[in-house]
């Protein structure tokens, strides 16, 4: 991918912010999950909504998954920064994710940073918006950078349905608010780090948000839930699941030392926990 910004480029000026937090020393100011409730999905890779108090999982498909959909809100210096981006489902109120957001006492007017994990639908749903009026996509956070790693960008147009929807892609890929990703690993800036992880799928990424008071580790669909972290399996949905096993193992034992808080995208119970 070509059009955009690299990572270097880019600065931006945020604007007056609200609110409080789940986790807050230092710069990190709050943590806030942004849950779009609990779903069972297949082998169709289609998400189907799961209420525990009157449905069962062995009713649905042989080898579905039980699994919560929570991007992430970290506000951090001068910074609000989303964690990927949920399915982009809307209400009668518009955006799902944009009420998430109101709901936590912010605006998605005040997003600076969209750190994008992969472009799997269910992180990529809520990359753009739809004008109600004239039928216009654009992206759904208008102040804000959006940042992907290039060669899973390549690899989404490449790859197509049913992980990727590349027709929800092109039109932000060519809006000039895409900052480029590239390397092994990278800064972004003095708090945020990057590292290519690719297990998952192959050009999967994690990031690193730090303030010298704590570190936030968010994994993406490597590290997505907290009882992965605490056992040793290989996971048939994942691209190469020995080496997210792998990797998973490895970061536990980093966090653990180092006291991260883990950020579970698709955890029923505990979307932040250290080990």
């Amino acid at each position: 991918m070509s059009n955009g910004r690299n990572h270097d480029e880019d600065a931006n000026q945020t604007p007056p912010l609200g609110g409080g937090g789940v986790v807050g020393r230092g710069d990190v100011r709050g943590v806030f999950p942004l849950s779009e409730g609990a779903f069972s999905i297949g082998h169709d890779k289609v998400f189907v909504p799961f209420d525990a108090s009157r449905d069962v999982l062995t009713d649905r498909p042989t080898g579905s998954l039980h699994v919560e959909v929570q991007p992430f809100l970290v506000v951090i210096g001068d910074d609000v920064l989303l964690l990927d981006t949920g399915l982009g489902f809307t209400t009668p109120g518009g955006m799902q994710i944009h009420e998430n957001i109101r709901a936590r006492g912010f605006t998605p007017e005040q997003v600076t940073k969209v750190l994008m994990s992969h472009l799997h639908k269910d992180h990529a749903g809520g990359l753009l918006q739809t004008d109600p009026a004239s039928g216009a996509t654009k992206p759904a956070f208008p102040n804000a950078s959006y940042y992907i790693y290039r060669a899973e960008a390549d690899y989404a147009l490449e790859t197509g349905y049913p992980s990727y929807h590349p027709s929800e892609l092109e039109p932000l890929f060519a809006s000039g608010q895409v900052v480029w990703l590239d390397g092994v690993e990278g800064r972004i800036n003095e708090h945020i780090t990057f590292r290519h992880s690719g297990a998952h799928c192959p050009q999967h990424i994690v990031f690193l948000i730090e303030d010298g008071a704590q570190t936030l580790f968010y994994g993406g669909d490597e590290a997505p839930q907290l009882k992965q972290m605490k056992m040793k399996y290989v996971a048939k949905y994942d691209w190469d699941g020995k080496r997210a096993m792998m990797l998973r193992t490895q970061w536990a034992e980093e966090g653990q030392k180092a006291g991260w808080h883990f950020l579970f995208y698709h955890d029923i119970a505990q979307p932040v926990a250290q080990l």
